[in-house]
């Protein structure tokens, strides 16, 4: 007969990861664990088995993994996931029948009662066991089975035997599973390169480079600037849009509605007649020398990182070639970006209810197809909350079809819930509210809701303390401690992080009179740095880095556990890797102008420490080492001194 589905007798209820009825992946990087629980029980007292199965998606077999009984029926049981690409797991379970049987057999023996009727009964079940047992297997079961009979008047000698552990395994891996249950879902894990979750970002506009005032940078300028960049220990340099940029309704200086003669223009305001998202700026110099500009970053360490704005200026070829991609008005004129009362009248939205949805689609995937022809593998994605969430459905995993190694950032400051779908279409990791997180107590809230949530399983966060876009109150006019410890949460906080320089490194701090933005803002001018002098900032950058790369616990944002302080000024916070080896506890003092201090409590049980033992905490910035002893230890920061320390725990 037929396997028969009302034979099945185990239940496998509230799986855990499982997001949307299984509609999304989970996301791990390769050598991360996936953990997996669920609600997992049978009618009567019967005892059950359960394994959580796993697999690179394709492939036939599963492998199989014993899950371990929790309480009130929750079980456990986690993998480790190996290749970047699509893995799939799910749940079987079924009723153990030996292994009743070895629980009631055991009780009976201690109460003394009759056993040679159950001893029949379980080499009857090792009888039936044979029929399924390898060859070594089947001739164990056939010495016990003699065995048991043999000894009908040396009963202890029988149980002994049917009690053992080596009898229960055989039995266990002799099991007849065409009564087991399966969960009604194949999950899936998107296994992403390591890069997913540990990176650290430089924001440059590459027109900026230019060591000669008033001259536009060219990628030869960018060339030059490279080697920094990598002594400061980051391993993704991330362009603005590099395209050539309309000249209608061209902004000006700090975002007039008028640009005057030689002003350059926002460069998200992309194309003209010299092209559009396959083009080059010009005076940036060719494709080759973007080329090279790839070729040497990969010298260094570095891969580069392109903007990806689907929106156009007034003057992009799509206009013209393809104008049901755009909402047009009345009176003739295109649609402008607006968000009332603002204006962008040099930027166009695309249009994604329109009839011809599908050439757009094929058309806007070829851009990011390009740009991995020329060696790019990051895209920074603008306002993806935007576009149609199905849009980006299909283009990121169609393209991670034949490129698995592609990284996408949102760049979606929006309502949660937008943000959390973005994370769900695909995207690698997102920008996040870090930026406007001002408290203690809100850092504490958010960092707990981003990796004690759902959220932890499909969302990665990038945390950035400052944008082209956005100089938030945390700096605006502040002194370089407030910078020093924003940098320093960024850093440790998230294991993805990035920073818009050389801004940032030189303290930049004077916001806009009427938005919370850089005065002058590099968006809409052309400006010019030093970058040869090695300041503090430019030196600390580089010290945290490279603790950062040093020290497996900061290289996950999953693993924080905060500490409690009698200061709110503190933030303090610990981390370790997943063999609790490598033990990080950051102190932040957040009072950019007055020493703080607090006796702060060390969560020991996280770090994997003992309480009432003494360890040394070698502060990775300074050097300095000291005695901490139990939980309870004082801490206090001069912020004119430094802010934070980076403490290493060595017992």
């Amino acid at each position: 007969m037929k396997h028969i589905k009302g034979r099945e007798r185990v239940i496998i209820e509230n799986v855990y990861p499982e997001i949307d009825c299984g509609k999304f992946p989970i996301k791990r990087v390769t050598g991360e664990r996936v953990k997996v629980t669920a609600d997992i029980f049978a009618d009567g007292h019967n005892e059950i088995r359960t394994v959580l199965l796993n697999r690179k998606k394709g492939k036939k077999k599963w492998v199989e993994t014993p899950m371990k009984h929790l309480s009130n029926d929750r079980w456990e049981a986690e993998f480790t996931v190996a290749e970047t690409g699509w893995h799939e797991y799910t749940i079987k379970g079924w009723v153990d029948h030996f292994a009743s049987w070895q629980k009631g057999f055991k009780l009976k023996y201690e109460a003394n009662q009759e056993i040679d009727i159950e001893l029949r009964i379980g080499a009857n079940m090792m009888q039936q066991a044979t029929k399924l047992a390898s060859p070594k297997n089947k001739k164990n079961l056939d010495n016990w089975i003699t065995f048991i009979n043999d000894v009908e008047d040396n009963p202890a000698a029988a149980a002994a035997l049917v009690l053992s552990e080596e009898v229960g395994n055989v039995m266990y891996n002799c099991a007849d599973h065409s009564d087991s249950s399966v969960y009604e879902q194949i999950l899936h894990v998107e296994v992403e390169r390591k890069r997913a979750l540990f990176s650290s970002w430089y924001e440059v506009f590459p027109r900026s480079t230019s060591s000669v005032p008033g001259k536009h940078g060219t990628f030869r300028d960018v060339e030059n600037i490279i080697p920094l960049v990598a002594e400061m220990g980051f391993d993704i340099l991330y362009f603005p849009p590099i395209h050539p940029i309309g000249n209608s309704f061209r902004k000006g200086k700090d975002n007039s509605p008028i640009a005057k003669q030689g002003e350059p223009g926002s460069p998200w305001a992309i194309g003209n007649i010299e092209g559009g998202h396959k083009a080059i700026h010009p005076e940036l110099g060719t494709l080759e020398d973007f080329r090279k500009v790839v070729s040497k970053a990969s010298e260094y360490g570095l891969e580069i990182a392109l903007d990806l704005a689907y929106q156009c200026s007034q003057d992009h070829p799509y206009v013209k070639e393809h104008p049901q991609w755009f909402n047009w008005r009345p009176d003739g004129t295109v649609q402008y970006a607006e968000n009332p009362p603002k204006k962008y009248q040099d930027v166009l939205p695309m249009n994604f209810e329109n009839d011809d949805w599908q050439a757009m689609w094929n058309e806007l995937k070829s851009i990011v197809d390009f740009w991995i022809e020329q060696g790019v593998y990051v895209f920074r994605v603008d306002n993806p909350h935007t576009k149609s969430f199905v849009f980006w459905d299909w283009m990121i995993r169609e393209v991670k079809k034949a490129h698995p190694d592609v990284i996408f950032l949102a760049e979606a400051f929006t309502r949660n819930k937008v943000m959390a779908r973005l994370g769900k279409a695909g995207f690698t990791q997102s920008y996040t509210y870090f930026t406007w997180r001002n408290s203690s107590e809100e850092f504490i809230r958010y960092l707990n809701e981003l990796t004690r949530t759902e959220l932890r399983e499909y969302y990665r966060p990038n945390f950035w303390p400052n944008t082209p876009d956005i100089l938030p109150v945390s700096l605006q006019h502040k002194n370089e401690p407030a910078f020093i410890a924003r940098l320093i949460m960024a850093a440790t906080m998230s294991s993805n992080y990035g920073i818009y320089g050389p801004v940032f490194e030189l303290c930049l701090n004077e916001p806009h009179p009427l938005r919370e933005e850089y005065i002058d803002n590099e968006k809409y001018e052309i400006k010019h740095w030093d970058w040869k002098t090695m300041t503090r900032m430019r030196k600390l950058i580089a010290l945290v880095n490279k603790i950062r790369k040093e020290n497996p616990a900061l290289q996950t944002t999953w693993n924080i556990s905060f500490a409690e302080t009698q200061n709110d000024q503190l933030l303090c916070y610990g981390k370790t890797d997943d063999d609790k080896q490598n033990r990080i506890f950051v102190v932040v003092n957040m009072d950019s102008e007055f020493t703080q201090g607090s006796w702060i409590k060390v969560p020991l049980d996280m770090l994997g420490l003992s309480a009432n033992r003494t360890f040394e905490m070698f502060d990775m910035l300074t050097g300095n080492r000291y005695l901490w002893n139990g939980e309870w230890n004082y801490v206090e920061l001069n912020p004119m001194v430094f802010p934070a320390h980076i403490f290493r725990i060595e017992q």
